[in-house]
């Protein structure tokens, strides 16, 4: 029988197999192998970072027109392949199929954003205090660029940090999240081909218990971007420090909607159900807090309800699901352990919550009906930690200035929404919300591709991701004077 092909790591411009493999498996049907990746060992995530080492100085002074090739045409090839990468995202990580395809199209367009950016590298001329003296100020790269995603978003998270990464003239060396890495080694399958010098770009797929720390300690790492957990945040945060690294950190939320007696009915139940519920709440941006006032509490909860009835559960990848499973088993017990905490905590689950076994087609996979909280409290856990998974708790508040006060008591500041028509609390709330994004009559998740992502308090660390504030960390500030 033939040997079962391996998708090896891209270390200095070729594809290598590490000295162990692991199995990538469909959420949706557990049955479904996608394939078999290699995990890197500690030595050749060291030679990944010496290739990038070795390529930063020829890099980061390679022209505005390369860079934008490299990247245009990464962005293009992606766009092209938009259903068979969607299809793959959808099979490994779970989220619908529209979904998935979503986050492929919004990959794609970040490179071609940072492809444009290449193109206009600001920088300053000012005059000197002194007399004859000409002062620029200019913005070169760092060096190697450690970067670490999350399993939830596994193609437009990379892409929102190798993007600019390259585009500045940074050298990459890229670990996915162990959980998909199907997605991963296809976008590094078309960045190989894109022209770049090896050792620009390298992925090393695996444990982090086995390269983590190599990524994050070694002394020829210049900056580590990370999305994760807070827990290996503080690691990140504790490593970077300790070696005076440029570090980069989002680490998540717990993310409030605010409704409102004057919202309109059904605009706030689209929030809650899309922002909660969609892509399984399995996004840093859900809103798994919702808070009501009193006067449209009841009529709220009964629509969100009915909404909740109309939901289809099933493969990710099927025409008209509209929740896909959950990523893994681990993932799975803990959404179900917070159902327990809540309830003996003093929580009604109104709706929902109870795992699904199967799909009607008979197909083994991590399903769960999504789960609604009433009769909550601040306090409770289940309204201050990350679920990560499609299960909604609902406050009662007596009135705006209660509802605000509810949705600010959190240590996480990422996204925070409000739905009403009064444009004197819309803008109350824009201005006193306490996180780095707020959404008016919108979904707290989703987020544009070209404006800056990021949060405060507990959910973000350092510079701000995504568009043209993304040069605040893959930049390092120079300033010249020149005496003629």
């Amino acid at each position: 029988m033939d040997r079962p092909r391996i998708f090896g790591n891209f270390i200095n411009g070729a594809w290598t197999e590490g000295t162990g493999e692991y199995a990538n498996t469909n959420p949706s049907d557990t049955r479904d192998v996608i394939g078999r990746y290699a995990r890197a060992t500690e030595k050749q995530a060291t030679d990944a970072i010496g290739a990038a080492q070795a390529a930063f100085p020829g890099w980061s002074v390679s022209t505005p027109q390369q860079r934008f090739d490299a990247l245009d045409s990464i962005g293009s090839e992606i766009l092209n392949r938009k259903a068979e990468l969607g299809d793959l995202l959808a099979r490994e990580e779970g989220k619908t199929l529209p979904e998935a395809t979503g986050e492929v199209i919004r990959a794609a367009y970040i490179f071609k954003f940072f492809a444009g950016e290449a193109l206009r590298i600001p920088g300053e001329i000012v005059q000197s205090v002194r007399p004859g003296v000409g002062v620029e100020i200019t913005r070169e790269a760092l060096g190697v660029v450690s970067i670490v995603t999350p399993w939830n978003f596994p193609i437009a998270i990379p892409a929102w940090k190798i993007a600019p990464a390259l585009c500045y003239g940074n050298t990459v060396v890229f670990k996915p999240a162990e959980l998909v890495p199907g997605s991963a080694w296809a976008l590094t399958e078309i960045i190989s081909r894109a022209g770049l010098p090896a050792g620009v770009f390298n992925l090393v797929m695996g444990r982090s218990a086995e390269i983590g720390d190599t990524l994050l300690n070694h002394p020829r790492i210049a900056a580590i971007t990370f999305t994760g957990s807070q827990a290996i945040g503080r690691k990140v945060a504790q490593a970077a420090v300790g070696g005076l690294k440029k570090f980069q950190l989002e680490m998540g939320g717990k993310n409030p909607l605010v409704v409102l007696d004057d919202a309109n009915l059904d605009v706030a139940v689209n929030c809650a159900v899309q922002g909660g519920f969609f892509s399984t709440g399995q996004r840093c941006t859900a809103s798994s807090k919702v808070i009501a006032t009193q006067g449209i509490h009841d009529r709220f909860i009964g629509a969100v309800i009915e909404k909740m009835k109309g939901l289809k559960i099933d493969d990710a990848r099927k025409k008209g699901t509209d929740i896909g499973p959950v990523v893994d088993e681990r993932q799975l017990a803990q959404n179900l352990d917070y159902l327990s905490i809540g309830q003996k905590e003093g929580g009604r689950l109104a709706y929902g919550g109870n795992r699904v076994e199967r799909t009607p087609d008979g197909q083994p996979g991590y399903f769960m009906m999504p789960a609604l909280f009433t009769d909550t409290t601040p306090g409770m856990r289940i309204n201050r930690e990350e679920i990560f998974g499609p299960v909604v708790s609902v406050l009662r508040a007596t009135d705006y200035e209660e509802a605000l006060a509810w949705a600010n008591d959190t240590e996480m500041g990422l996204s925070s929404g409000i739905c009403t028509t009064s444009l004197k609390h819309a803008t109350h709330y824009k201005r006193h919300a306490q996180a780095g994004m707020v959404m008016v009559n919108l979904p707290t998740a989703g987020v544009d591709y070209h404006v800056p992502f990021g949060g405060r308090k507990g959910s973000s660390y350092g510079p701000r991701e995504q568009g043209r504030y993304a040069a605040e960390f893959y930049t390092t500030v120079k300033t010249a004077y020149t005496l003629p």
